[in-house]
């Protein structure tokens, strides 16, 4: 009977020990797994976090570049091309104007062939000079002759039979001629270059 029971337990504690060797292996096993679990979402959510930056850095240069765009253009003189003065008919008959139908002045106190406007500081925010885009400006149907002086700020100012001309900032639309006879020295331009009074 001994030997029987010695051997019992020396069975019992062999599966015991069989049991305790499964279960610690088993133990080891989600512990790793768990620890590799919690490392890739945070690799994940760092990897989404820089995308995101990335994606968020991108998407604001061009806004910014194209709200600087947009500032310059407002701030940038009347555009002109290679045709920069026309004619055009308005209630005064034909009188001149630039490429978009915008019409132009000649200012009474400017002086011809002086090469100097009279109209500065807050003359010119009413009255902006129409800018030219080369020293030899072209034009059609326009008979008076045409050039360029330079204005204080280094552009080109066009001219007609040498006396300066302008815009008025009151003229919203093509045709629009609000600035004739404005205090008496602003008149629109006939396309031989004189003076409509």
């Amino acid at each position: 009977m001994d030997k029987k029971l010695s051997s019992s337990l020396a069975g019992v504690a062999l599966i015991m020990l069989a049991l305790s060797g499964c279960s610690g292996s088993t133990a080891e096993a989600p512990e790793t797994t768990a620890a590799e679990v919690t490392e890739a979402p945070a690799e994940t959510t760092e990897a989404a976090e820089t995308t995101e930056a990335a994606e968020t850095t991108e998407a604001a240069e061009p806004t910014e570049t194209a709200s600087d765009e947009a500032t310059a253009e407002a701030s940038a003189p009347a555009a002109v091309g290679p045709t920069t003065l026309g004619v055009a008919t308005s209630e005064l008959g034909e009188i001149v104007v630039d490429a978009n139908g915008m019409s132009v002045y000649y200012f009474t106190k400017d002086v011809a062939d002086s090469g100097v406007s009279a109209c500065t500081d807050d003359c010119l925010v009413a009255w902006p000079p129409v800018i030219s885009g080369s020293e030899t400006p072209e034009v059609e149907g326009v008979t008076g002759e045409t050039g360029v002086i330079e204005t204080p700020e280094g552009d080109l100012q066009m001219t007609i039979n040498g006396m300066p001309i302008y815009y008025f900032n009151k003229d919203l639309a093509a045709g629009d001629i609000n600035g004739q006879a404005v205090g008496d020295v602003w008149y629109v331009v006939a396309p031989d270059g004189t003076m409509i009074q």
